[in-house]
Parts: structure tokens; sequence; C-alpha cells
């Protein structure tokens, strides 16, 4: 009888050790969901060095391409200036699937449905090369609208800077540090440099709408599995 009753209690513990690990395993997950950016991630972009917000609207330049300009804006709560993780151009991502380091993307502009384009025209103010937002309704434009996520792990974190690098002229996104009069007064100018390592081109993701991943990155299932 006093062995059953030690078996019971020990069968006990086994369980209540069993639902504290499924717990932590849990919370493993969904911290692993949380951590990354995705792709259909809706968010935010701040210059990590400016403090100022990745921003467009439907506002042309009026010189250079003529195209939508893009600016950097100090407040946090413009809603133009929202962006949305896609696939590069003639490629796929699966929704809520982590973004690799050095993969190709498009961020569209959630207002105007543009994407963020570069090209060879210089910017108004500062003469570096011109960021623009580009594309039709749908957001299709053309590989002007793909760009690089540069970092040093293995996913996209949020809560480390990247830079974003443009693939068809191998500029880095920046802030040039000026700003717009009229009608845009107060708003940064964004361009292209050529150099990574020039001033203000460290970008962290904010405020967004953050789309989880349906199964935990594999990396971290081993490691669960590991201490299981």
């Amino acid at each position: 009888m006093a062995l059953l009753k030690m078996c019971g209690r020990y069968l006990n513990i086994m369980h209540i050790l069993l639902f504290f690990v499924t717990l932590w395993a849990a919370r493993v997950v969904e911290a692993s969901r949380a951590e990354f950016v995705t792709c259909g991630t809706i968010f935010k972009l701040m210059n990590t060095d400016l403090r100022l917000r990745l921003h467009s609207h439907d506002v042309k330049y009026g010189s250079g391409s003529g195209q939508q300009s893009v600016t950097a804006v100090d407040v946090s709560d413009d809603h133009n200036s929202h962006w949305l993780v896609r696939a590069a151009m003639g490629e796929t991502c699966k929704r809520g699937s982590p973004i690799k380091c050095n993969t190709n993307i498009r961020l569209q502009h959630v207002s105007t449905k543009k994407n963020l384009h570069s090209h060879y025209f210089s910017s108004p103010l500062s003469g570096n090369q011109e960021v623009s937002c580009y594309g039709d309704d749908d957001g299709e434009g053309d590989s002007g609208d793909n760009w690089t996520v540069v970092c040093n792990n293995d996913y996209w974190r949020r809560d480390t800077p990247v830079k974003l690098k443009h693939v068809d002229t191998a500029a880095y996104l920046a802030g040039s540090g000026r700003t717009f009069g009229r009608p845009i007064s107060g708003q940064g100018e964004i361009v292209g440099v050529t150099s990574q390592y020039g001033a203000y081109t460290d970008w962290q993701v904010q405020e967004g709408l953050f789309v989880h991943p349906s199964d935990i990155l594999p990396h971290l299932q081993n490691a669960i599995h590991t201490e299981l």
C-alpha cells in the first residue's frame, strides 16, 4: 500500500513537471513568433540615428523622377508611415514566415499601395540617390522595388537595426539629415548612399501589426526537443 502511495505521488509530481515544461515550451514558441519580422507584417521603420520614421504620401517630387516622394517624420502616430513586407518581385514568401537576413524583399506603402523604390536620379536636397515610391494600384512596379535586408543574424529581428540595400543600384537606404520646406515642411530627406558605413543607414522596426509564423523556427524546435 505504501509503495502504491509513493508511486501515486511520483506520478503527480511528473504530471506537474510535464505541465510546467509544456507551458515553458509554449512560451518559447510564442516568443519565437514575436521575435522576428515576418512576411505580411505591417510596421513603421525608424532611422536609429535621426530618430525619424520612414514615410510617404501622395506628394510627388518637383524634380528628378517626379514620382511619389519618400521622406521621414518624427511623429509616431502618422498612418502614412506604415509599410507592408512583401516578397521581392517575381518571388513568393509564405505569410507569417520569418525574413532571413540577406533576403530580397519589397516594402509597400500601405496608404498608396506603391513600393519603396530607387534609381539613378539625384535626390532634391543633398544630391544623393533619389528614393521614391513606385508601382500601380496593385503594388506592382519593377526590379527597382527590390531591397536586400542586410543583417548579421539568421533572421531579421525586431529588436536589432538592419540596413536596406537597393538591389539594382547597390545603394543603402539612408536619411540625409536635411529637411524639406513647403509643402512638406520639416520632413526629412530620404536617399540612397553608396557606403553602408556612412551615417544614417541603420533602420529598426517600430510600431506595427506583426504576423506570426504558424510553426516554430527549426533551430528553436531542435533546442526545445533537446531540453525536453
